[in-house]
């Protein structure tokens, strides 16, 4: 039996109880009231971390978050619950985030304080069923997209790279198996959630997620994976990583550890989004066991990438008209009605959207607009790259 709405906004509040960012932010009270293919050189291997993946010998049966009844009306009011998460976000986003930005944007990586506020908000529980330690009771691409949405209001690069664990707590959610999920999303829920990734992206012109360059070859023990990915936020610190490669003429993901023997990384700086710390990975005869195939033949490689390109929508929304767009292809996700159509026209709007503000803004403001002393220098560059970029998120 599901919880409604109010069930699930106190379920959330005895979760938060004892969160401190709710008083800084002064939100108690109304929660309350809520009730391969390049060099090597350069590459090091990607060290393990310190944590612990065990392979299950007995666990939960897969656990598919089940969609929303399909609405006759296409209503974009929020829930209780969606108004709880975006009141907090949101203050998180314009009180921290946006104060952190600058720093972040010169270091290339989350500041400490910024990332263990961001581990007490708890992310990932969002993303994840009741029984594996999460909060999520429904598929839900329209809370994915107002989690990014609030977010990007502090900072595009910081917002990217604290949605990475989200993403791919999501997807083990949306297509994992039953020990794939119970091997890896409690670690999720815990005090200490892993640092995990989505690699999508190549190096090469025109790059087209469909046509990967990077291979995957079956082996009697598993697979052996062969290529190069760029743009992967938080490469040089991640503990997991989904890992996008052709098998059998058809783009799969693998699950990956850091320490895995052939996988290598370096950073590797875009002109934006510089705070998510991308790198590159170069995968040489990596060998993966068989069960690291995310997913069973319901796995849906389009679907996945239609969900990461509205998380990005969502990070570069400024005006109404994007917003409707992004959210309508959302709620279509979320009631689970054919939506490809609708993530296309929103990405499509997004990205043209994206780059006239960054342009704009630098043309309004003249030679200000390309100083480091002025925040619209790393807007600009930080909206040309999401709408470049194609993986990494997913709602």
């Amino acid at each position: 039996m599901t919880r409604d709405p109010m069930g699930f906004a106190l379920s959330m509040m005895n979760r938060l109880a004892a969160n401190p960012l709710l008083d800084r932010f002064g939100l108690r009270a109304p929660l309350e009231k809520t009730a391969y293919h390049g060099t090597r050189s350069g590459f090091r291997a990607l060290s393990v971390a310190g944590r612990e993946f065990r392979r299950m010998t007995s666990w939960l049966p897969t656990n598919r978050l089940p969609g929303r009844d399909p609405a006759e009306l296409f209503d974009l009011s929020l829930t209780d619950a969606q108004r709880m998460i975006t009141d907090l976000l949101g203050r998180f986003a314009r009180e921290e985030l946006r104060t952190a930005a600058a720093t972040a944007d010169e270091t290339g990586k989350i500041p400490d304080d910024i990332a263990t506020a961001a581990t007490e908000l708890g992310l990932p529980l969002y993303a994840i069923p009741e029984a594996f330690g999460g909060v999520a009771e429904h598929q839900s691409p329209v809370t994915s997209v107002l989690i990014a949405e609030q977010l990007a209001w502090g900072d595009m690069g910081l917002a990217t790279a604290l949605l990475a664990p989200f993403s791919m707590a999501q997807a083990l959610t949306r297509w994992g198996t039953g020990e794939q999920q119970s091997r890896y999303l409690p670690a999720f829920c815990g005090d200490q959630p892993p640092v995990a990734t989505i690699a999508i992206d190549e190096p090469t012109p025109l790059f087209d997620p469909l046509t990967l360059q990077t291979s995957a070859r079956k082996t009697g023990t598993g697979y052996t994976l062969n290529g190069l990915k760029n743009a992967v936020v938080q490469g040089e610190s991640a503990e997991l990583l989904l890992v996008a490669a052709e098998l059998d003429g058809q783009p799969r993901l693998f699950i990956m550890e850091a320490g895995t023997p052939g996988l290598g990384v370096k950073a590797d700086p875009t002109m934006g989004l510089r705070a998510a710390g991308a790198a590159r990975l170069l995968l040489e005869n990596v060998e993966v066991s068989a069960d690291a195939l995310l997913g069973e033949d319901d796995f849906d490689y389009q679907a996945f990438l239609d969900c990461g390109s509205l998380l990005r929508c969502g990070l570069a929304i400024e005006t109404d008209s994007m917003r409707m767009l992004t959210w309508r292809a959302a709620s279509r996700l979320e009631q689970g009605l054919p939506a490809h159509r609708e993530t296309a026209l929103a990405r499509l709007l997004c990205n043209e959207k994206a780059m006239a503000a960054g342009t704009n803004g630098v043309q309004l403001l003249g030679g200000h607009g390309f100083v480091k002393e002025h925040p619209v220098e790393r807007w600009y560059r930080d909206l040309r790259s999401v709408a470049a970029l194609t993986g990494g998120l997913h709602a």
